[in-house]
């Protein structure tokens, strides 16, 4: 039997006791692996060229000297798309998710998190798929107010229903639990997430909690 090929990580971070607290916690699980810690964006980007292949992810903070972490974020995704981003922050203000998201980070999570979510978070993106802290999500949510018929960028318009059908996604409902919730078939839950991938042009749930987020589609 194969064993799974381990998940390399950096980390950009320019505290320097953190950091290296984060590498020691990090390199107890077996299937990672942790590389270099780098105190900004500028040392990370020139780290990543060195690389071949390239880091699976980058654990990154966003207050950094010489290059901060979402002009980091950008240019790395850019360069590196292959290669996952987990921001880590103490901040979670709705403008800064949004400018994170952006950037096109795969992952929001709050320094304070425990070694589990951590853990969860980086598995998860990994995985392909995106990660917020439940914290980051629920002040998203609170912090947007639109009119039911909410219009994003392009003035797309969704129905009440398929606003409602969004929320739940964004809570990470099933499809099953979402039916129960509004009363309604799971056949016409699919319809309206049908629909929302439609109207907002993204691929995947994970596109619809992306764009939800950014926009302020969920209270």
């Amino acid at each position: 039997m194969n064993t799974p090929t381990p998940i390399h990580v950096v980390i950009a971070d320019d505290h320097r006791m953190f950091a290296q607290g984060l590498q020691a916690i990090l390199e107890d699980i077996p299937a990672f692996k942790i590389g270099a810690c780098l105190p900004n964006g500028k040392a990370l980007l020139a780290h990543l060229e060195s690389l071949d292949p390239p880091a699976d992810m980058v654990l990154m903070d966003i207050s950094m000297p010489e290059m901060d972490g979402l002009e980091a974020t950008a240019r790395l995704k850019g360069k590196w798309p292959q290669t996952s981003v987990i921001v880590l922050t103490m901040h979670k203000e709705p403008g800064l998710v949004r400018k994170i998201l952006e950037a096109g980070a795969d992952g929001f999570v709050l320094k304070n998190t425990g070694k589990a979510e951590l853990e969860t978070a980086i598995r998860t993106v990994a995985r392909g798929d995106t990660y917020y802290s439940k914290e980051v999500i629920d002040t998203m949510m609170h912090s947007f107010r639109f009119p039911n018929e909410t219009q994003g960028p392009n003035k797309v318009k969704i129905t009440r229903r398929e606003r409602e059908v969004l929320q739940l996604i964004v809570q990470e409902k099933t499809a099953q639990e979402i039916a129960d919730a509004l009363c309604i078939s799971q056949h016409t839950v699919d319809s309206h997430r049908k629909n929302l991938l439609s109207k907002l042009g993204v691929r995947n749930t994970a596109g619809l909690v992306k764009y939800a987020l950014r926009h302020g589609l969920a209270e």
